[in-house]
């Protein structure tokens, strides 16, 4: 059944908050994707606190229209699209696609939004191969807990001297 005018403009709506909350958005094809398949890419989606839409290309380019994105080619893009959104961390939605679409090959990147400009597929990539919001945190505690680490192996190390001279001295 055919949505009317008014419930279209409730997506749009939807859209348009969406977009604007969201810190990065990627717009991906999915064409051929089965049922099973796009529930697993909703569940995985959902773990990570990103919210995975399908959306028709009209009504996806009058939501990016008013939020000033008119040069966004959205009926140049092929298949039927859809948007993952994430208003937490930039590279979560485009490392989930992209792990996605190792084992479904429908799935694939058309463009998308990041920091309030229009970035490209290969922009896409490249996002989704850098490390994600978790990894960057724990690179930089380990950073800081390096040098206290060291300090406590070179305390250490003193008594284990000193443990080691005494258990000579006892089997002597």
């Amino acid at each position: 059944m055919p949505k009317t005018k008014q419930q279209k403009e409730e997506i749009v709506k939807t859209l348009v908050d969406k977009i604007a909350s969201a810190k990065s958005l990627i717009i991906a094809c999915q064409d051929g994707l089965t049922v099973e398949a796009a529930q697993e890419l909703r569940e995985k989606c959902r773990q990570e606190r990103v919210d995975f839409i399908s959306v028709k290309k009209t009504l996806l380019r009058r939501a990016l229209a008013s939020r000033g994105f008119e040069e966004a080619n959205i009926k140049a893009m092929s298949g039927s699209l859809a948007l993952a959104l994430s208003a937490d961390d930039e590279v979560a939605p485009a490392k989930i696609l992209k792990t996605f679409a190792k084992t479904h090959e429908q799935v694939a990147f058309r463009g998308g939004l990041l920091e309030g400009r229009l970035i490209g597929v290969e922009e896409v990539n490249f996002l989704a191969s850098l490390p994600g919001k978790i990894e960057l945190i724990a690179k930089v505690v380990g950073s800081i807990k390096a040098p206290v680490s060291g300090f406590v192996n070179v305390l250490a190390g003193n008594l284990r001297g000193l443990i080691n001279v005494l258990n000579a001295i006892k089997n002597k």
